[in-house]
């Protein structure tokens, strides 16, 4: 279907077909770039992102979403790139995957459902400490989602569609890319209560916590972290 073929002129129940199954495919989408911020070198998962975003690439103009064919080329692309060892490192593979899928999700517009949105997004570079997060977390049925780039975090929570949801960020002070008072910043500038924030750092000073207290984050987490206290405390933040 190319050339002048009106996309309009699809049966409603065609288009709300289309939109179920390609719902299944960007959240497919988002569980792959997940697994590469855990391994960005992964052949398989990138392979896997390569051959999604292609069938997205070769559908979605034809039911009238011709944005969304454009960002899904760019992820077909990306992912033909980083096969070969090329484009971004593979420590930043993975955020820039989820940073394209929440584009490619917001191309969509309100014509998708809700999205599954993590509970806690924890946006950290250290390694040990998102494993110790990673495991309390999903022992108390929590979902969570990783950034480790400062500037990759902010570019994926600006667009990410989060509907009524206010999603919990551990937000890590020294990040790289950005650091966390300036992602913080601008987040409350562009999309002001969208977001609850937690911070993260070794800077446990009583200026540090106000400046970011007085700034609009609901609390401040001072490393070294107990995780039985943080975890109550987020259960609180949660609500559940």
């Amino acid at each position: 279907m190319t050339g002048d073929f009106d996309p309009g002129l699809l049966p409603p129940d065609l288009i709300a077909g289309y939109l179920r199954s390609v719902q299944g495919q960007i959240e497919l989408l988002g569980g792959i770039a997940d697994r590469l911020t855990i391994r960005g070198d992964d052949q398989d998962a990138l392979e896997e992102l390569r051959r999604e975003a292609h069938k997205v690439r070769g559908s979605a103009g034809s039911y009238g979403f011709g944005e969304a064919t454009d960002v899904a080329a760019e992820i077909e692309e990306a992912a033909k790139q980083w096969r070969t060892g090329a484009g971004a490192a593979a420590t930043d593979r993975g955020g820039l995957a989820q940073v394209l899928v929440a584009r490619l999700r917001a191309a969509f517009g309100s014509s998708l459902g809700p999205s599954t949105l993590p509970d806690v997004f924890i946006i950290e570079d250290d390694a040990a400490l998102i494993e110790l997060f990673e495991y309390g977390l999903g022992s108390r049925g929590y979902k969570s989602r990783v950034l480790r780039n400062g500037r990759v975090a902010l570019e994926l929570l600006r667009a990410l569609p989060v509907g009524d949801a206010h999603p919990l960020l551990l937000l890590d002070v020294d990040l790289p890319g950005m650091d966390g008072y300036s992602l913080f910043h601008l987040l409350q500038r562009e999309r002001p209560g969208v977001y609850r924030v937690v911070f993260l750092t070794v800077h446990g000073g009583e200026d540090e916590q106000l400046r970011a207290l007085e700034g609009g984050a609901i609390d401040y987490l001072v490393k070294p972290v107990s995780l039985r206290v943080a975890l109550e405390k987020i259960r609180r933040w949660v609500g559940r």
